[in-house]
């Protein structure tokens, strides 16, 4: 990784970190709005931006969570495969606005794993869980795709890391 790959996401974790701090109240347990959700649209921009996503989500769970050790596995867990499943979806749609339509849905879905966890930690019916956290879900990263559009049309993901 070069320095300035390494630097752009290490700015990305702490910008993640820091958005989770400070929005605690909305960014944990059944109904959660985590405004920090909205940076996984860099990865529809740039397959680099993988790490500081991860390293954002990982440490922000740390400090911040209430279900350690759980959401250091479960919640990371299902970052790692929602990424994944996106950058590999990437490589056959070229447009950008179906690339975060794709990855909206993609962290939707996979909120089950979240929702899994809350029944596990907190013993909340799966199937109401996985609704409300999708739902959340859903409303962020459909709220940050325009707001992540526009930023990119100003700073240029793809070219900055």
């Amino acid at each position: 990784m070069k320095l300035r790959s390494l630097a752009v996401n290490a700015i990305l974790a702490a910008l993640y970190i820091v958005l989770t701090f400070f929005l605690q109240p909305i960014s944990f347990s059944a109904i959660q709005f985590r405004i920090a959700e909205m940076l996984n649209h860099l990865i529809v921009f740039n397959k680099k931006y993988f790490w500081g996503i991860i390293c954002g989500v990982f440490i922000g769970n740390l400090f911040f969570s209430p279900m350690l050790p759980y959401d250091l596995i479960f919640g990371t867990g299902q970052s790692v495969l929602a990424l994944l499943i996106t950058m590999f979806v990437s490589k056959f749609v070229t447009n950008i606005w179906a690339r975060m339509i794709i990855n909206t849905g993609i962290f939707t879905v996979t909120m089950c794993i979240i929702a899994w966890e809350l029944a596990i930690v907190f013993h909340m019916p799966f199937l109401w869980t996985w609704l409300t956290v999708a739902i959340g879900e859903c409303a962020v990263m459909l709220v940050g795709a325009p707001i992540m559009y526009a930023i990119n049309r100003r700073v240029s993901f793809e070219k900055l890391i």
